[in-house]
């Protein structure tokens, strides 16, 4: 195909771009979050907010850096001008000098994290110097470097702006980075207490800037991913808010459907799109949308992903408008892996109460949703499902008996939780040729041949469940099937897919959009019944299968997915962890 070219004026799209003057001179399109600025400012001065990784936190900082920054005060109309701030300036816009601190550059491991939290502040700091000598005492980055460490240092710089009469607006990134890391590794959880409790060095440095805020830190602005240091430095640092659930910031990172929908239609206009934005809406939808940060959203605004959205619409323009073959950004991919602690807490703690196997299982789990918890009582169960939902694993989905429902938010999420299943299993001998694999696949797709993918499928159910697993039943089979499923990269497994009739145990969902040429989709129904069922139970389940699956495929909902495919009404039965039956229903 060949290769077209944006016009000159068509804004770059600001795909992995953090900082806020790069995309303001490089010509970038921006999604105007400015409108925020005023509700920062009316809330606490410390203002604490936690969101997933990659949904734009560092770009909200850079944003807010510069509009605060006393230095940028020339470039004021440049920069904001034409954004919602711009129209609407505070007063104290260009007020501040600002310090800004970015914790996922220091070394998290905690032999060295001292040294590399010193080492981090010292730079920042001498920067702050040179930035602002022109308004701070002369000989103050001199003395400045006599200080020892980063406590002494912040300490010593707060006191003589407040000499000078000068206001410091404070920033940390991913100040949980240090916490993140040493929560997977158990045996550490003592040490890590010993820095976050009592004298020990983080804690003492969050102390730091509680003093500071009675001097000339006017301001603080703090974001991470989990709520887990800001519990264990509550005593340290407790003026602080956490307006991380409050429903005013629910869309201030990320984008809304409506800003998903604005920038579909801008790049419509300088590329020749074989879609129009209705179509390119339900292809990304599943994938990128449904995160709810605040109970009260719950029912009016989704989120999405904000960089998954900009990897899309990159890839479509790039690739000539045609839909990606792979909706998931490798990026993306790379960043969730760091997150496989979730797997390893669950299952040291789960027992046979896992909540991340309940989640695949059942398709929701419930609990209270916590503001924050101290490290070591992690394993709580309302805890851990907490922490999955602060890491973006779960979304709010409305309440069940009383609690809060928690639900997988969409496709990228599901994939990798998946992965991280299969790869627990691979732990413990589980491998597989992928090439084999494939080209089963490709049968099922393409030819309609779908017993040998199953079959495979049964094949290491029986093989490599564990006696634990086998106990679970039910749960296990219908979550190993899922799991491999959805490695399947022509089909969306959907899960008990809600249909007039009732619930489908799996709607395997072709894409045809993306491979127009594929031919054949699957409605599967999953029975399973334990060991001891007789021959008599088994024929019984095979007929009620029969029945449900062919209920099922008759769904306008299934109809209005499977395009021009052909839809196969499978049903697959097992007893305790052998299949006993793979069959279509003849129609």
């Amino acid at each position: 195909m060949e290769e077209r070219t944006a016009p000159q004026k068509a804004r770059r799209i600001p795909y992995g771009m953090m900082n806020f003057v790069a995309i303001r001179e490089d010509n970038c399109y921006y999604v105007d979050k400015t409108r925020f600025i005023e509700k920062i400012e009316d809330a606490n001065k410390y203002f604490f907010f936690i969101r997933p990784r990659r949904f734009g936190k560092s770009l909200t900082i850079s944003m807010l850096q510069h509009y605060y920054d006393i230095n940028q005060q020339a470039k004021f109309e440049r920069l904001y001008g034409d954004l919602y701030i711009g129209q609407h300036p505070t007063p104290d816009h260009n007020k501040y000098l600002v310090i800004y601190l970015n914790f996922a550059v220091i070394d998290a491991e905690l032999d060295n994290y001292r040294t590399s939290l010193d080492a981090h502040c010292n730079t920042r700091f001498n920067s702050f110097c040179n930035s602002y000598a022109a308004l701070l005492p002369q000989g103050i980055k001199e003395e400045l470097n006599r200080k020892n460490g980063c406590v002494e240092q912040l300490d010593y710089l707060y006191d003589e702006c407040d000499r000078a009469g000068l206001k410091i607006y404070l920033f940390i990134d991913e100040y949980d980075h240090f916490t993140n890391h040493i929560l997977s590794d158990a045996a550490r959880l003592d040490e890590y207490k010993q820095e976050t409790y009592g004298t020990g060095y983080l804690r003492t440095f969050f102390n730091t800037i509680k003093a500071g805020t009675y001097s000339s830190i006017e301001r603080v602005f703090i974001t991470g991913v989990s709520p887990v240091t800001l519990d264990d430095l509550t005593s340290g640092f407790n003026i602080g808010t956490n307006y991380s659930l409050a429903y005013g910031f629910n869309e201030m990172v990320g984008f809304t459907e409506e800003e998903v929908r604005e920038m579909l239609s801008y790049y419509s206009q300088y590329y020749e799109f074989h879609h129009t934005v209705d179509e390119l809406i339900e292809v990304m939808k599943p994938y990128y949308d449904n995160y709810c940060f605040a109970s009260k959203a719950y029912g009016k605004t989704t989120m999405y992903n904000s960089n998954m959205v900009l990897s899309f619409l990159y890839k479509y323009i790039d690739d000539g408008c045609e839909l990606p073959q792979q909706m998931l950004d490798d990026n993306i991919r790379v960043d969730y892996n760091k997150l496989r602690m979730l797997i390893r807490k669950d299952k040291e703690f789960a027992h046979d109460a896992s909540v991340i196997q309940t989640l695949v299982s059942q398709g929701f789990v419930t609990g209270e949703l916590k503001v924050g918890f101290p490290a070591e009582d992690i394993a709580k169960s309302d805890n851990f499902t907490s922490l999955l939902y602060y890491f973006g694993m779960v979304t709010i989905g409305g309440t069940f008996i009383g609690d809060t429902k928690f639900v997988i938010p969409n496709e990228v999420v599901r994939e990798q939780i998946y992965t991280y299943l299969l790869d627990n299993y691979k732990e413990n001998d589980l491998s597989f040729d992928s090439y084999d694999i494939r080209k089963k696949e490709q049968r099922m797709a393409f030819f309609g041949d779908f017993q040998p993918f199953f079959r495979y499928i049964a094949d290491s159910i029986h093989t490599y469940a564990s006696q634990r697993d086998r106990q679970k039943g039910e749960a296990f089979v219908h979550g190993y099937t899922l799991a491999l499923t959805s490695q399947c990269r022509f089909y969306r497994p959907i899960s008990e897919l809600n249909n007039q009739g009732g619930y489908a145990d799996i709607f395997l969902r072709p894409l045809h959009e993306i491979f127009t040429d594929m031919a054949h989709s699957y409605i599967i129904e999953l029975k399973y019944l334990k060991s001891p069922a007789t021959d008599v139970q088994v024929a019984a389940a095979v007929s009620e299968a029969k029945a449900q699956v062919c209920r099922y495929a008759d769904s306008v909902n299934v109809g209005r997915h499977i395009g021009h495919t052909q839809l196969h009404k499978v049903y697959v039965v097992y007893r305790g962890v052998e299949m006993v039956a793979c069959e279509e229903v003849d129609t």
